[in-house]
């Protein structure tokens, strides 16, 4: 159990044998033996390894219990396999930990997830995912107004958001997979909100639009279609640009962005889809985008990131049912009980940082 658990907290940590042994003062011959059970390191070596790993002991003893299926990057084949790796490994940290919590309850904290009723059984035209992603928001009870808060939309319906760090990898543009056929998507916790809030569309449409396809539709590009019809439905865009524009001010872009949390760049493509604009001039404000650095960074007040806080109510949820101690609960939110008593006592920073 040891060595397999050590394997998977070298990788989510991006360490070799080699960068590992020389945290803990140890060979990498050594930190290989472990690994495959051929040694058990003593307790004094497991803290060592505990604290270079940045997890709690407790971790080398919790029993595996997932793996991640049908997994997908939206931009797989631009990363490095050993950040791949590590990405894939610390989900699957994040998962175990959530999964051992929600199996603490009674009663299942979260609806399981399923396809809403009303969606088209074929779809053979782009205009038919504007009907899909209406489907998908009255069934849900959004209307149509901004959503305001994604994450506790999706966990709330049964898809299991996890965030993680992800600075150093400008190319890492969402995750999806599923463990034991519960849907997870992973995002950037660093991502402008705009762009975590598209990812988390884009996969939704992934998953309410699956066999629905016709095969001359590409499936990314109808996510692509589900997610700005999902964060701001055709009804509001015309309610908002009106039928037809011959030119939309960047400002009026800027304050549709704070408003729905969709990029000016992905209001554009709205306003082309719908036939409010031409295509070319769509074409010419994007590379007009492009001369002035707005496909990297758009100016005006920039929307909020998403908050991933499920997970962390659950843990203080379970605390205060008795289901768990602070202990356990310190060990599922990776912390020390010092630095958990001070959080539970509101004397510390953002709890929901450390999911």
């Amino acid at each position: 159990m040891i060595g397999q658990r050590l394997y998977r907290a070298r990788k989510a940590a991006g360490f070799s044998l080699r960068d590992l042994g020389a945290q803990v003062g140890l060979t990498h011959a050594a930190i290989k033996k472990y690994e495959d059970e051929q040694a058990t390191p003593p307790s004094s070596t497991l803290l060592k390894l505990a604290r270079a790993l940045n997890v709690r002991t407790e971790y080398f003893f919790r029993p595996e219990t997932v793996a991640l299926d049908r997994i997908e990057y939206r931009k797989r084949s631009t990363l490095p396999k050993k950040r791949l790796e590590a990405i894939e490994h610390e989900v699957i940290d994040q998962i175990e930990r959530r999964i051992e919590l929600e199996n603490l309850f009674p009663v299942p904290p979260l609806t399981p997830f399923a396809p809403v009723a009303g969606l088209p059984e074929s779809i053979s035209n782009l205009m038919e995912i504007e009907d899909a992603a209406e489907a998908v928001r009255t069934a849900w009870k959004l209307g149509y107004d901004p959503i305001p808060d994604l994450i506790d939309v999706l966990e709330t319906h049964g898809i299991r958001v996890f965030m993680i760090d992800a600075n150093t990898d400008p190319k890492f543009d969402g995750l999806a997979a599923s463990v034991n056929q519960m849907p997870i998507i992973v995002v950037g916790s660093n991502w402008p909100g705009d762009r975590q809030r598209f990812t988390l569309a884009h996969e939704l449409g992934h998953l309410m639009l699956a066999n629905r396809l016709s095969p001359d539709i590409n499936e990314e590009i109808a996510c692509n279609r589900f997610a700005g019809a999902f964060l701001i439905p055709r009804l509001s865009v015309s309610q908002e640009l009106g039928n037809h524009r011959n030119y939309i001010e960047p400002k009026e872009l800027s304050l549709l962005k704070e408003e729905f949390g969709l990029s000016m760049a992905g209001l554009l493509y709205r306003a082309r889809d719908l036939g409010i604009v031409t295509a070319t001039w769509r074409d010419e404000q994007a590379k007009l985008f492009r001369i002035k650095g707005w496909h990297i960074t758009e100016p005006g007040n920039q929307y909020p990131a998403e908050k991933a806080h499920i997970f962390v109510q659950l843990v203080f949820h379970a605390l205060g049912e008795d289901y768990i101690g602070e202990s356990k609960a310190a060990e599922l939110m990776k912390m020390s009980l010092t630095e958990f008593q001070t959080i539970r006592a509101l004397e510390g920073g953002n709890a929901a940082a450390h999911q």
